[in-house]
């Protein structure tokens, strides 16, 4: 599939833009693999599915706050755009290139 490989993310946010690397691979509607925050915080990306263009998955976080992410987005070549669910913070917008 078109989203196998290393992307860079950046995740809008109340704090502000945040970086994020996300390294995945898929397996018929499988999506696995993981994200890293710029401090370097690496961990595995949980309930990742794939349906065509579309992607979806959670990640954990400790910083700022303990909180898991929910990540929705739609690949197309070297680009993803996508809505990112921030707890109780709402959803916001972030947009993806292949690294």
């Amino acid at each position: 599939m078109a989203a196998d490989g290393k992307w860079q993310l950046t995740i809008n946010t109340p704090l502000g833009a945040q970086q994020s690397v996300l390294n995945i691979s898929t397996s018929g509607a499988s999506l696995s693999g993981t994200q890293s925050a710029s401090s370097g915080d690496e961990k595995p990306i949980e309930e990742g599915r794939i349906s065509g263009d579309q992607i979806s998955w959670k990640a954990s976080i400790t910083k700022p706050m303990a909180m898991t992410l929910e990540f929705s987005a739609t690949v197309q070549g070297d680009a993803m755009t996508g809505s990112v669910k921030l707890g109780m913070f709402g959803t916001q917008s972030f947009r993806g290139v292949r690294a």
